[in-house]
């Protein structure tokens, strides 16, 4: 559980994200997820909903199902979006895209709808080109959610086993080496059950706000705020 301190730095967070203009499909995404996690009122829900441009966002896959998982956040569920997403599969991946396929096995098991195929996919495929912390996160994030979903233990033993390699990588302080992929990876690794052993990456993520009360460069600020808030919020929760 955080304490006061640390309850003021994210509330700081989301003070200085409220300040910013936030328009970017993936900004208003993460910014949606982390007030939905904090239980906040949240303007950028209609925000994100008018950006939709027919039945999906940018005609973009991973835009697309950051949107949707975003807005299940909020007990929104688009069916038209849903739709698309499920169109835009081939075969049984996305693409054959490692990316594609995990933002969509995780989207739609925020819509509660059941992808084996993909998950096989996934599965089948993981191997050494995959084997990076971010990658790995987005990966175990998906079979995770899927298997939740159906009550499943399918890859029981391969998220654990894949976990434990991430938190092999974790630096001394506990993190990664970058702010966004440290998020990624707190945050599967919440999802795959191991919350005592991100403590410390908890308390390395606190560390890393910056005194304007923003998480990461200028350059990616926005989104590495809004991904420490709903990292911080999964944390509080789990």
């Amino acid at each position: 559980m955080l304490n006061n301190p640390e309850f003021d730095i994210v509330k700081k967070g989301f003070e200085w994200l409220s300040a910013q203009q936030i328009q970017s499909v993936k900004e208003l995404a993460s910014t949606v997820s982390a007030h939905a996690l904090w239980g906040l009122p949240n303007p950028y829900t209609p925000l994100l909903i008018r950006k939709k441009e027919g039945d999906c966002w940018n005609s973009s896959i991973r835009d697309t199902a950051r949107a949707c998982s975003a807005l299940s956040a909020e007990g929104i569920v688009f069916r038209a979006p849903e739709r698309w997403l499920i169109s835009m599969k081939k075969g049984s991946s996305w693409n054959e895209d490692v990316y594609d396929t995990a933002y969509s096995l995780g989207a739609l098991a925020d819509m509660e709808v059941s992808d084996r195929e993909g998950c096989k996919w996934l599965y089948a495929n993981y191997g050494p080109a995959w084997e990076q912390v971010g990658t790995t996160s987005l990966v175990i994030t998906a079979l995770r959610k899927q298997d939740k979903l159906t009550g499943s233990r399918d890859y029981e033993n391969f998220i654990r086993e894949r976990a434990e390699w991430i938190l092999s990588k974790k630096g001394q302080e506990g993190g990664w080496e970058h702010i966004s992929t440290s998020n990624l990876a707190i945050q599967a690794l919440l999802l795959a059950g191991f919350k005592k052993e991100v403590g410390d990456s908890i308390d390395w993520l606190l560390g890393k706000a910056r005194d304007n009360g923003a998480w990461g460069n200028k350059e990616d600020d926005i989104n590495a705020t809004a991904l420490a808030l709903s990292t911080l919020g999964m944390y509080e929760r789990a």
